[in-house]
């Protein structure tokens, strides 16, 4: 395939040779590196920087495209354009690739050769939507490997940790695109992480992690339970602190959105009835339970030392997952129910609106397709000998295990009942699983879900809290 322009004509990519004069070429960037920079062996002291991309023009033809050269010149032709955009490559050099050494780190393609880009031989221009021919447009919804090659999260999940270590392909849904978190590294550069959920039919919640700007971006712009992604080369490993199998984006790594095959179609019409059934929220809620494994938090914090660890980070804290031995100095159970119990729409999960009974986040599906589904949606103070945690959030099946009652249930008691509840609660010291992040928009500036609250063992806490008093005087 070949394509012209008033300017001049392309070369189609498999059609390239190191012998070829001086050539252009165009072609959709379907994967793309962060700028990274390196010590310059020629002059000591100084940096050189590059990134790569990869460009495509057939369905059956995609080629790796390197560009080494000054921090500036880099950085500016970086961020000219993004994966989903169509560039014209004027005068790159065409080398030969060593396969086995190059595609260790980069996306394995059918091409022997791969491009370079050079500051002053070559020229990379960023086409309009208007220049862009649809055929072109059409090939960033086709995977880059046989469509039918992928395993299933529940297959993941299935082999276990027999897959760490391993790169495979994936086809899955997303459940959820999470918020960029950033970090400084030891040797003082800027990190970055985000983590999508992803489900399909034999798996409801499963995450992906992006490490780099690019993969971030392009997660940003997923729309979840409506967007599908087939995600090549992708490294599996098993998280121990989780106790759950994970995927990373790595830099092999191309991801296809939305892809056009008979695989994904069959996906897409999952989604749909899923949404419709509300099927998607039962099985949620099936593995809601299973989602945090408590017996890998360990670590055990006072409230203190909570807040002093907030402060520390500068507003980039990973989420904290620990144990607060302490007790429920707020409850209020006992007034209004309204205020702690919500409906929830049973398709997304999102409260509904409490005067039209609706929800307004999935208004695109009908009406009769809906449902709502009442949960707990509490807020509590938790204390320690040390401070206090305001308007922490007890919720769902967390709530219902620590009252020792359904929605249900609840409902049906009289208040003099639910007082009772609260002062049997209230002031007893118990063992609090938390996950704790920085949330600006919350109202004390720190987020804290209760994982699990249940009266504590005096000599098992009184233990802890004594190790953990030597620990820090040992510090000192």
């Amino acid at each position: 395939m070949a394509y012209s322009s008033s300017t001049w004509d392309f070369v189609a990519l498999s059609d390239l040779h190191p012998n070829l004069a001086r050539p252009n070429v165009i072609g959709v960037v379907i994967g793309k590196t962060d700028v990274r920079g390196f010590p310059d062996r020629k002059n000591i002291g100084s940096e050189r920087y590059t990134f790569s991309f990869t460009i495509r023009d057939s369905p059956t033809y995609f080629i790796n495209v390197n560009s080494w050269g000054r921090e500036d010149y880099i950085r500016s032709l970086s961020e000219s354009f993004r994966v989903g955009d169509c560039v014209t490559i004027e005068n790159p050099l065409v080398q030969t690739k060593e396969a086995e050494r190059e595609e260790k780190f980069n996306p394995a393609t059918p091409s022997c050769y791969k491009l370079l880009i050079s500051e002053n031989h070559s020229v990379v221009k960023t086409c309009s939507s208007y220049e862009m021919d649809t055929k072109l447009l059409s090939l960033l919804h086709l995977p880059v490997k046989d469509p039918q090659d992928y395993y299933s999260l529940g297959d993941i999940v299935a082999n276990g940790q027999s897959l760490d270590g391993r790169i495979v392909n994936v086809l899955a849904a997303v459940m959820s695109v999470g918020e960029p978190k950033y970090f400084i590294t030891p040797d003082k550069r800027k990190g970055q992480r985000c983590e999508v959920k992803l489900y399909d039919e034999t798996e409801m919640s499963f995450p992906i992690v992006c490490w780099d700007n690019e993969s971030i971006q392009l997660a940003q712009s997923w729309i979840p339970r409506e967007t599908v992604i087939f995600a090549s080369d992708v490294r599996i490993n098993f998280d121990k602190f989780r106790n759950c199998m994970t995927a990373t984006v790595i830099s092999k790594t191309i991801i296809t959105t939305n892809p056009d095959t008979a695989e994904a179609n069959i996906l897409f019409s999952f989604l749909k009835e899923s949404a419709q059934s509300g099927a998607l929220h039962n099985k949620m809620e099936e593995q809601s339970k299973e989602s945090t494994n408590l017996e890998a938090i360990v670590d055990v914090y006072t409230v203190e030392q909570l807040k002093v660890k907030a402060l520390q980070n500068n507003g980039k804290l990973e989420p904290v997952y620990g144990i607060i031995y302490g007790y429920i100095s707020t409850l209020d159970i006992d007034n209004d129910a309204s205020k702690v119990i919500r409906n929830r729409c049973s398709i997304c999960r999102f409260v509904v609106n409490e005067m039209s009974g609706t929800c307004t986040f999935c208004g695109d599906i009908s009406s009769d397709a809906k449902s709502t589904f009442t949960s707990f949606d509490i807020l509590v103070d938790l204390s320690d000998h040390t401070g206090t945690l305001y308007s922490c959030y007890l919720s769902d099946c967390v709530a219902e295990e620590t009252l020792g009652c359904t929605v249900h249930e609840f409902l049906m008691l009289t208040e003099d009942k639910k007082t009772a509840l609260k002062w049997h609660l209230l002031l007893e010291r118990s063992k609090i699983y938390f996950k704790l992040t920085l949330s600006p928009s919350w109202r004390t500036g720190l987020k804290v879900n209760v994982l699990s609250c249940k009266l504590a063992d005096p000599i098992e806490a009184s233990q802890s809290l004594l190790q953990k008093e030597k620990r820090l005087h040992y510090m000192a």
